[in-house]
Parts: structure tokens; sequence; C-alpha cells
């Protein structure tokens, strides 16, 4: 049991996250030439590791607050089943190593690690608590890690794949927000106070918004890969399915929405390989 609470403090399921790294050489039609795949274990490993560094901080951070919350109250640190003391060592642990293994890539990467570290680490003391600076932070771990994914391979992001993933990025984390407060209803800004300073209907109106203009830029990337043209609807698709599950009082968090959702998890798989379909079949 002991074992199992130390491994849940790292919450290693947020690391589908760090699949991001994997696009640019993914939809950049490389990924198969021998050597980029073992090529991103590194990068890959750095970012498991800063990530669950940054997650472990900010428990730390919100160890009390947590306790009071309807479902973080069961987590690890808050739950009592791992000290604070142990629980720092560890993420002070995965720092090191993670820095380590960002300055072994490149000195581009290594910037661009500690560049997430920083904003994450900000976002932890100061901007969870400032609306729409929250949405951006949480937004901006998906960008630094799509442009890390591009300097380890070192193929550029085009600016159309940039926008696509920035705004997703923000409808995400709208979308988590959303969630949240929704879940938590009037308690919402007890938990966090960001949430109360948002007025109704501002971060519906956001989601759909942003919805809708990752919808076009995605479009617009596709036209430069018309065998990915199949792929527009299946993004459609998971787009709407999303904002479904966030507003049937569902939680909105990216990475706990795919892994429990089946229908927006099979999209995902969907999109997945009718991509690599497109691009690597003849």
């Amino acid at each position: 049991m002991a074992l199992l609470n130390n491994i849940k403090i790292f919450r290693p399921h947020q690391w589908l996250k760090n699949l991001m790294i994997f696009f640019p050489p993914f939809l950049g039609g490389a990924l198969l030439t021998p050597g980029v795949l073992s090529r991103g274990i590194v990068p890959f490993a750095a970012f498991c590791c800063a990530s669950s560094s940054v997650y472990i901080f900010n428990d730390i951070i919100d160890i009390q607050q947590d306790r009071a919350h309807p479902v973080k109250k069961f987590r690890p640190l808050p739950a009592g089943a791992v000290t604070v003391p142990v629980a720092s060592g560890v993420s002070c642990l995965l720092l090191v190593t993670a820095t380590l293994l960002g300055y072994f890539v490149s000195t581009s990467f290594l910037l661009l690690l500690l560049a997430y570290l920083a904003v994450s680490w900000s976002y932890t003391l100061w901007f969870k608590h400032l609306p729409l600076f929250d949405i951006f932070c949480i937004a901006s771990g998906f960008l630094f890690r799509l442009l890390a994914g591009g300097e380890a391979f070192g193929i550029a992001v085009s600016e159309w794949l940039f926008l696509s993933v920035f705004l997703l990025a923000i409808f995400l984390s709208t979308g988590k927000r959303l969630g949240e407060k929704g879940y938590l209803g009037r308690y919402a800004g007890v938990h966090r106070k960001a949430l109360d300073t948002y007025p109704d209907g501002f971060l519906d109106g956001t989601m759909y918004m942003t919805g809708g203009a990752v919808l076009v830029t995605y479009t617009l990337y596709v036209i430069a890969h018309h065998r990915l043209r199949f792929t527009v609807p299946l993004c459609c698709f998971g787009l709407l399915r999303y904002i479904l599950r966030v507003k049937s009082g569902r939680e909105g968090d990216p990475t706990d929405s795919l892994l429990k959702d089946p229908i927006l998890f099979l999209v995902g798989v969907a999109w997945v390989a009718a991509t690599a379909w497109g691009l690597y079949s003849g």
C-alpha cells in the first residue's frame, strides 16, 4: 500500500500529456524513421520527471485546501498516506533528474523545460488564483511540450500546428475550469478563488469560441496535408463530445476525460489511426 501511495503522488496517468513531445515527428511523417522513437525516450522521461515534480509541489502547497475537497482529499498527501518531508524529497529528486536529462538533450530543450517549470511553479504559487492567468498557465504546458518535441527531434513546428495546439489547450483548460465550477457548485470559490471571479457564461462562451477556432485552424492545417481530411470530422466530434461531457456535469480534466470516457478515448484512437494512415501509408 505504501508503494502504491508513493506511485500515486507522481500522477503517472498525467504523463499522457507528455506524448505531445512526439507530435512534431509523428505529424511530420518521421516517427517511423530508424532511431527517431528511441531518440524521444530521454526527452519524454525528462518531462515526466518535471511534471511529476510540479504535481507533488502543487499538492504540498494545497494540502490543507485539498483536505476539504470532495475528491482531492483522497490523494496520498492530504489523506496522510505520504508525509510532506517524503513528498518534498521526491519532488526535489525528480526536479534534479529532469534537469539532468534535459541537459543531455540540448540547451534549447533544457531552456524550454525550465520555462515549463517556472510557469508551473508560478501557477501554483500565484496565478492559479487569478482569472485568465490560470487558464493560460495550464495551456502553456501543452505548448512547451510541443515546442520541446520540435527541438528534441530537430523538426520545425508549423504555424498552423502551433495555433491549433494553443487554441486546443485554451479550450481544454477552460473546460477543466468549467467542469470544476459545475462540480463544486457554490463552494467553487472556496476551493479555487479564480472560479468565483468568472462571470456566469464567461467560461461557456470561451469554451465555445476556442472550440470553433480549433476546428478552423486544424482544418487549415489539414489543407496542406490533404490525406488527413478524414480526420476533420473526428476532430469535430471529439470537440463536441468534450463539450457535452463538461456541460453534463462531468469532470473536464483533459487526461481524465480521455481515460474515463470510452467514446472520447475511441475517437482519440481513431484520430491517431487515421492520421497515421494518411501520413505513413504509401
